[in-house]
């Protein structure tokens, strides 16, 4: 491998976390959640070894995602959480496509896209349970019937499933949970109601799902699912700042560069874009191979650090668009080629999430398409997906 900027893949990591959550809730009701390119990790080679124990549900964001990765498993059921163009019907059909259904306009113009085309599509009904983002208003029930018994008479669409998202459940502003419980029950009144049209309609083995990450490691048992969508914590990462968990996750991404310069500064010197960081004496700095390109935001200029031979590193100044330069005075032994950890072992991607005011989600997911992903397995490299330039 060319050293430069990578993200290591532990899938060790990744079957260890799915194996403490099967403690808690069975591994055969797990949907992997691999958006966003599996939250950055590399959506090929995370459900590949979720296929391997046993994972057969996937959930993606939107129908590029869908048909990418059908292209690399055969798993009965990918899922789109969100909207799907009506004109894609015939290829969400042809590589069997879980579609979202959020409203009767919608499932309507979308039947009538399949109808043209001459394709049935899977279709799951979203919703809304207070979240107020996508779904089916359950606030009336009886307007929710009617609008759920139009959907099942529209011919081209088979309703497999329904599910909703809740707001709170990793107690981010709902410590004791009690907006979860609202949610809950307003989503098993919905059930009930589905459950009827569908009985009326000859239609049996709905699968109906609500836990998140947090909702399944906090609440499966008090509230139960029929599939558990797990998302953040299968990488390792907990669902918000400070919630205390069932067990301690292991990251499965680091994320690391390379120094390509080690120099001398005088005092008075100043370093990288605007003269932001001005030295107050003679230093030893390093330039690292790594910028905001790569998903290592500019946020951090002249705050946080990186580790180089186990000690920290402040970042000095600006983060460029491809390097930044961090100080090295107190670190002995510094050299061109040596790695550099961004965040991993020693510097929780949570840190960098705390300094920037924003959540790990983000960080992982913003790692970008150029930056290799090395997977590694026993702590041995199994794979590479290398960045391409074009």
């Amino acid at each position: 491998m060319y050293h430069h900027v990578w993200a290591e893949i532990d899938l060790s990591a990744l079957e260890y976390n799915i194996n403490q959550i099967s403690k808690i809730a069975p591994k055969k009701k797990f949907m992997g959640v691999v958006k966003a390119n599996a939250y950055g990790h590399g959506a090929a080679e995370v459900v590949k070894t979720l296929s391997q124990m046993g994972i057969n549900h996937f959930a993606v964001s939107n129908l590029f995602e869908a048909l990418d990765l059908r292209s690399v498993t055969k798993a009965p059921e990918i899922l789109v959480l969100g909207y799907c163009d009506f004109n894609a019907v015939s290829e969400l059909s042809q590589n069997n496509i879980t579609v979202c259904i959020f409203d009767f306009e919608y499932a309507k113009t979308l039947n009538s896209a399949c109808e043209r085309a001459g394709v049935t599509l899977n279709c799951h009904l979203k919703i809304n349970s207070g979240m107020n983002r996508l779904g089916f208003g359950a606030d009336d029930l009886d307007l929710l019937k009617s609008q759920i018994q139009n959907v099942f008479e529209l011919k081209n669409l088979k309703i497999t499933g329904a599910f909703t998202h809740f707001a709170t459940a990793d107690r981010d502003g709902d410590e004791l949970g009690d907006f979860t419980d609202k949610q809950y029950n307003i989503f098993l009144s919905a059930k009930e109601v589905i459950t009827a049209v569908a009985v009326e309609k000859g239609v049996k083995n709905l699968v109906f799902h609500s836990s998140n990450s947090a909702a399944t490691l906090l609440d499966s048992k008090i509230r139960p699912s029929d599939l558990y969508r797990l998302g953040i914590i299968m990488y390792g990462l907990t669902p918000s700042v400070g919630l205390e968990l069932p067990f301690t996750p292991k990251a499965v991404m680091s994320l690391k560069a390379t120094v390509s310069q080690v120099k001398s500064i005088k005092k008075g010197a100043a370093v990288s874009y605007g003269r932001t960081f001005t030295a107050k004496s003679d230093m030893l700095v390093a330039t690292v191979t790594v910028g905001y390109a790569d998903g290592y935001m500019r946020g951090l200029s002249g705050k946080g650090y990186m580790l180089i031979n186990g000690k920290k590193a402040p970042i000095l100044g600006r983060v460029c668009m491809d390097q930044t330069v961090v100080d090295v005075t107190n670190i002995q032994g510094v050299k061109t080629g040596d790695t550099v950890t961004l965040f991993g072992e020693g510097l929780p991607v949570t840190e960098l999430a705390k300094a920037l005011g924003t959540i790990n989600y983000e960080l992982v997911c913003a790692v970008a398409h150029r930056v290799a992903r090395i997977y590694l397995k026993d702590g041995k490299v199994i794979n590479e997906n290398r960045y391409i330039s074009l």
